[in-house]
């Protein structure tokens, strides 16, 4: 399935590698979650004024049926990098979601531990 991508690169010049990777990472994202209705990319220099370096900043909203998945990476000084650390984040996102929904990982709720089963001293065990 293709996937709906909006890509946005502020205060960096057009690039079609940088497109082209970006493309390329958000179609493997179908293969971690089916359901996934967009995926919106931003990657920006902050306009910070620093002395040296250039800092990226990339940002993915991921649509799926029923939440939005959010990734924030900033501070990376080179724009592959930083992309390749926040599509990787958002696949364990989506591999979390699609766990949760398919029944096979608990919700925090279900792991909770009771307040009273917290302040109680150690079980002994059994000779």
């Amino acid at each position: 399935m293709q996937i709906p991508l909006q890509i946005t690169l502020r205060n960096i010049a057009h690039s079609d590698a940088v497109e082209a990777a970006i493309r390329k990472r958000a179609d493997k994202l179908d293969r971690y979650h089916k359901h996934i209705v967009s995926c919106r990319v931003v990657v920006e220099i902050p306009s910070r004024h620093k002395q040296q370096g250039k800092e990226f900043v990339v940002r993915l909203d991921i649509k799926v049926p029923g939440t939005e998945i959010a990734i924030n990476h900033d501070h990376h000084e080179d724009v592959y990098h930083a992309l390749q650390d926040a599509f990787g984040a958002a696949r364990r996102k989506l591999e979390d979601h699609a766990r949760r929904r398919a029944g096979s990982v608990p919700d925090a709720a279900d792991t909770a531990v009771e307040p009273d089963e917290v302040n109680q001293p150690p079980r002994p065990r059994a000779p």
